[in-house]
């Protein structure tokens, strides 16, 4: 009888942090006697029937990699859910190796092919989920960040505050896109911590798709208030997930962008900051008005940047988790860990009953938190409008009327979160 092993695979795209799960899994399961097995670029192979690209996981070779980026057993988005042979291939390439349990590590698309092989190895393998994003829109509890997150914000707030040196010596604005597919985690991270001008993010504009002038008005006015004061300066954060806010009729070239197997637009391939620096340039020469503007796309910078000592240790938390879960004859569950414990969430829990897919956390609009974060940025807000004084500022800037700025302007403060209120006992 041949022993069972333990195989482990990474999905998605990068995150810091991956290769401490990797190894903190190798060295649980190696010091319980169980052979690892690491199956290199995610599903890619395993899906096709190939059992080659497979390398044994020892101590050894594994014991220091957690203070590195990247992923050592490479990583893909390949999808075994999008056809019903690539989830039977997977399946029985798994168990041609011999591998009973499997951990796999990657985001919500992930998480959800994990769900589908484990339903269909019936028994055979047994599988978990490390949720890994630096998205971190993954459904945990709002408090639990999903590991990478906080390094990818660290590095991306020391790019934000060298470009706002820059922004402030050469006169200019800088458009900076940050990653975040779906939810505006990580441009609100950075933006608010480097204390960046403004920060858009799609949670913003929720419902019905935003016109691009929205957008384009938010940055415009933002710009004209900034000058007002004598600031030809400022950086914008803007979460890349805006690109699947605006109405496609505003991006005709969205048609034609490539998808991933997941059936998402790569948004990598919209070039959402030099379709805004157009559209902002061209706004402000209607008023007059010249600015240097530079676009600014940051995400590859961060993704398999070394992880930073809070993510390097939740990580081997992840890892040791999931491999003592799984040697103890768990499965199907996400691995998390919540206030210093250990948290298993079940696969069926993780689901969006209306879409059949992993659920998507986006950033509250309503907390405390985002309120503050507004009330740092420099835009057009509904004090202003109530302020002749101000108004006529913004209004000579632009060479408006105060009735032309209102006319122009006005309506982006519809949508205009409530003043922050704090509850006093």
């Amino acid at each position: 009888m041949l022993h069972h092993k333990m195989a482990i695979l990474v999905g998605g795209g990068p995150a810091p942090g991956i290769n401490s799960v990797i190894s903190a899994a190798t060295i649980r399961s190696a010091l319980e006697g169980i052979e690892v097995l690491g199956i290199r670029d995610g599903f890619q192979w395993v899906m096709q029937g190939d059992i080659d690209h497979v390398t044994p996981l020892e101590i050894d070779e594994v014991s220091r990699i957690h203070f590195r980026g990247g992923s050592h057993l490479g990583i893909s988005r390949a999808n075994p859910t999008g056809n019903p042979e690539h989830l039977e291939n997977t399946v029985l390439s798994l168990l041609r190796l011999n591998v009973s349990t499997l951990i796999t590590i990657g985001g919500d698309d992930t998480a959800f092919s994990a769900m589908k092989l484990e339903e269909k190895a019936a028994g055979r393998i047994r599988v978990v989920h490390v949720p890994k994003t630096i998205d971190n829109d993954l459904d945990l509890p709002p408090h639990i960040d999903t590991f990478g997150f906080q390094t990818a914000r660290h590095i991306g707030v020391d790019i934000v505050k060298n470009l706002m040196v820059d922004a402030k010596t050469t006169s200019r604005w800088y458009f900076v896109i940050a990653m975040g597919r779906k939810a505006g985690h990580l441009a609100l991270g950075i933006g608010k911590s480097a204390g960046a001008t403004l920060t858009l993010i799609p949670e913003e504009f929720p419902g019905a798709k935003v016109k691009l002038k929205a957008l384009v008005d938010t940055l415009v006015g933002a710009i004209i208030k900034r000058l007002s004061y004598n600031r030809p300066d400022g950086v914008a954060v803007l979460a890349e997930g805006l690109v699947l806010s605006i109405d496609p009729a505003d991006l005709a070239q969205l048609d034609d962008v490539e998808r991933d197997s997941h059936g998402n637009v790569r948004i990598a391939e919209v070039n959402l900051g030099e379709i805004l620096k157009a559209q902002v340039q061209a706004r402000l020469r209607s008023f007059g008005l010249k600015t240097t503007v530079v676009a600014k796309n940051i995400g590859y910078e961060l993704r398999c940047a070394d992880p930073i000592p809070l993510d390097m240790e939740y990580t081997r938390d992840l890892g040791y988790c999931a491999a003592k879960y799984l040697i103890s004859g768990g499965n199907a569950v996400m691995v998390s860990m919540q206030g210093g414990h250990f948290v298993p969430i079940p696969f069926r829990e993780m689901l969006d009953p209306t879409t059949g897919r992993a659920r998507i956390r986006m950033v509250d609009l309503h907390s405390t938190r985002y309120a503050i974060a507004r009330r740092y940025m420099i835009r057009l807000r509904r004090d202003d409008f109530d302020d002749p004084h101000e108004l006529a500022k913004f209004a000579a800037t632009a060479g408006l009327s105060l009735e032309e700025f209102r006319d122009e302007f006005g309506g982006l403060i519809a949508s205009e979160p409530p003043p922050l209120q704090v509850a006093v006992p």
